[in-house]
């Protein structure tokens, strides 16, 4: 018996198209992937919607809020499998919001493309294929969010774009793909060990900030956070973990104020840690509050923040990362 698919695009250049005199790309009228979707082969019964037309940096997470209560709907209706088109600047960071504050009810999986549907060896409408060969196959229940792109299959939790152009920009760090798609064939290797869910009803909870830190920072822009504009902070650390020590002033003045600070760290690979011993170093740090997390990238970090403090949490804050 064939599964019940809902398809729902959101915009990105998977469904914009080229001017061929200009090179420009941009959104159409119309999205093409609404009539070029019957050359797919689906093995499934599939409904296709409209959800929102928008190009990626312009997602927000009240667009990512209202693409969850979306799916929930479509959970009610009956919906066995959901594929999301999107685009891919911002593509890891809807993955990885609806990963959080959905349950694993039924496979979600987010596509798109790095070429426009009317670029000579445009990547879209097999990026969407591979989509739905995923969302639809056994293997994908309880996996959590996964993203599908150029033949691989990514935790939401982990994955990261890592080229401005490569058709192979999506990849996970430190840990690598969790499966392949073969000649047609969803093949799995792997499996995430430890998944989480919030139950989020509501959002409210948005001013938190991301910096990045730097040789010879100062705390210029932290001395800018206040308890009326921030309700959380994530920086992007040095190496395993540690901040410059002109820093550390402001820092402590926003952990006396309960503005919850996390650390990841600024490298490609790797975990933080709460190694170094000396002024500004992880050790003192984390005793001084400051949450250490473990494998998040900065932006993923800051998602996760945002809905533990939209959630009535058992425990502390910093026992979730």
């Amino acid at each position: 018996m064939m599964k019940k698919l809902l398809i729902l695009h959101t915009g990105g250049t998977i469904s914009m198209s080229e001017d061929h005199t200009t090179g420009r790309v941009s959104p159409t009228s119309q999205n093409p992937l609404l009539t070029h979707t019957q050359v797919l082969s689906t093995q499934a019964i599939v409904e296709q919607e409209d959800f929102l037309h928008l190009p990626s940096p312009h997602m927000t997470q009240v667009e990512m809020f209202a693409l969850k209560m979306r799916i929930e709907r479509a959970i009610l209706d009956g919906f066995e499998a959901v594929v999301i088109t999107h685009g891919t600047d911002t593509l890891e960071e809807t993955a990885y919001f609806l990963d959080l504050t959905l349950p694993p009810t039924i496979p979600i999986v987010l596509t798109g493309a790095m070429r426009s549907s009317n670029e000579l060896g445009s990547d879209g409408l097999i990026n969407l294929q591979n989509a739905i060969l995923v969302a639809i196959h056994p293997a994908s229940y309880g996996k959590g969010v996964l993203v599908v792109m150029n033949d691989e299959i990514h935790a939401a939790k982990y994955v990261t774009k890592t080229h401005t152009t490569n058709l192979a920009t999506f990849q996970t760090p430190t840990f690598g793909p969790l499966g392949l798609i073969s000649k047609n064939n969803v093949l799995y290797f792997q499996a995430l060990i430890h998944q989480e869910h919030f139950s989020m009803p509501y959002l409210s909870k948005q001013k938190i900030h991301l910096i990045k830190a730097y040789a010879g920072m100062d705390d210029f822009l932290l001395q800018a956070m206040t308890p009326e504009n921030t309700d959380g902070l994530v920086i992007e650390a040095l190496g395993a973990g540690n901040l410059p020590p002109r820093t550390l002033d402001a820092l402590h003045k926003l952990l006396a104020n309960h503005i919850p600070i996390v650390l990841v760290s600024r490298a490609f690979n790797g975990v933080t840690q709460d190694v170094y011993d000396y002024l500004g170093g992880g050790k003192q740090l984390k005793e001084a509050g400051i949450i250490f997390t473990t494998g998040l990238s900065g932006q993923k970090a800051r998602l996760k923040l945002m809905t533990l403090l939209n959630c009535k949490l058992d425990n502390p804050l910093n026992t979730y990362f």
